[in-house]
């Protein structure tokens, strides 16, 4: 079975930092696009981060990231992470890890597997 296993959400003030990980097992680390949705009560949900776990490594952010998060991935550990910085009371959501391929995770917003959320809460 695919688990996704993310971690190191938490409460931070305005400007202060987080940084999520997803473990994954029971798939093909390099064979897959693995990210970050997000989801706030009453707000749809949204793709946060992805990163195409080959060679290429190639990267895709929402644009309300504007340049504060990072996502990268280490292939001995099949982790990714999001180190996320300058973080705002808006960044405010449960975090969920997810994989797929290109298509479901950066075109769709629908990616195969799910991980569970982790907390993230920014206070003002």
């Amino acid at each position: 079975d695919v688990q996704l296993q993310a971690s190191g959400g938490g409460l931070v003030q305005t400007g202060g930092s987080l940084r999520l990980s997803c473990v994954a097992s029971g798939l093909t680390f390099d064979d897959y696009v693995i990210g970050w949705f997000r989801q706030a009560p009453g707000k749809e949900r949204e793709g946060v981060a992805y990163i195409s776990v080959d060679s290429a490594g190639t990267t895709y952010y929402g644009e309300f990231v504007g340049g504060r998060f990072t996502i990268s991935s280490d292939t001995a550990k099949n982790t990714v992470h999001l180190q996320m910085n300058s973080l705002k009371p808006e960044d405010s959501a449960t975090y969920y890890c997810a994989a797929g391929d290109i298509v479901d995770v950066v075109a769709n917003n629908e990616p195969r597997f799910w991980g569970q959320g982790t907390q993230v809460t920014v206070s003002s």
